[in-house]
């Protein structure tokens, strides 16, 4: 049986998850970067209301995965706090500056993290060497890592991620992301791997009736202030019908 993990920036969209099939909740704030640590409130509230795995994405900023003495810090202050509230795991990922796996990072943040288990995210991804960082993710104790297989879509990097698995060869999960979707997630099953990741997401208009569009509060990569993305419950169910 295949997993459908759904990515959430939101308290309704991680309900929306729960409600509809999500085998596991991956919690993110910051859309916009890719995800990053989501505030503490959010992995409360979330926590009290869903009743599925829940993991929390552990990145301090958007951007690249090299993270200097300060950022490391807050990574292990975040863990500590999000760790009294009892989550399902934690997701991370850190490069070097030559892009090869930071093992003295990630192996500090599998012993702050423990005996919680933690998914390696998509800074594989960017890595120079996929087959090694492979061996040195599993060295090192994760239990699955999320990937594209190194391309911009999952489905372009399909074929990479068919020969992750079989390398893998169970030792850890590959479980394919980006642009996962109703109209691709039965590729993945076809492939042979154990799990997908995707957010589900559809555009949701704001509620506000006056807009000021002269003033705005975000960056240029903000396509449209007035409106969010949330995960859609029947979306949701369209892609959990797809996979079972």
């Amino acid at each position: 049986m295949i997993e459908v993990e759904i990515c959430s920036f939101s308290l309704q969209s991680s309900i929306e998850a729960d409600q509809n099939g999500a085998s596991r909740i991956e919690l993110c704030g910051g859309f916009l970067e890719g995800g990053t640590t989501p505030s503490q409130g959010l992995v409360k509230e979330v926590l009290r209301e869903v009743t599925v795995p829940v993991f929390i994405m552990i990145r301090p900023r958007g951007g690249d995965f090299c993270y200097n003495i300060h950022e490391q810090k807050v990574i292990k202050a975040d863990i500590e706090e999000i760790k009294k509230l009892e989550p399902s795991g934690f997701v991370f990922g850190a490069l070097n500056p030559d892009g090869s796996i930071y093992i003295e990072l990630c192996q500090k943040v599998v012993e702050w993290c423990a005996p919680y288990p933690l998914t390696f995210h998509r800074a594989f991804d960017v890595c120079k060497d996929r087959n090694a960082a492979l061996e040195q993710i599993i060295s090192l104790g994760f239990e699955r890592i999320l990937t594209s297989g190194g391309a911009n879509s999952a489905m372009e990097g399909l074929g990479e991620l068919k020969l992750l698995n079989q390398k893998a060869a169970g030792r850890i999960q590959i479980m394919a992301g980006a642009g996962v979707n109703v109209s691709n997630v039965s590729e993945f099953v076809k492939a042979g791997l154990s799990a997908v990741h995707s957010t589900g997401k559809v555009w949701e208009e704001s509620e506000m009736a006056f807009r000021n569009e002269k003033v705005s509060m975000a960056s240029g990569s903000m396509p449209d202030e007035f409106g969010k993305y949330e995960s859609s419950g029947a979306v949701i169910s369209k892609l959990i019908r797809k996979v079972y």
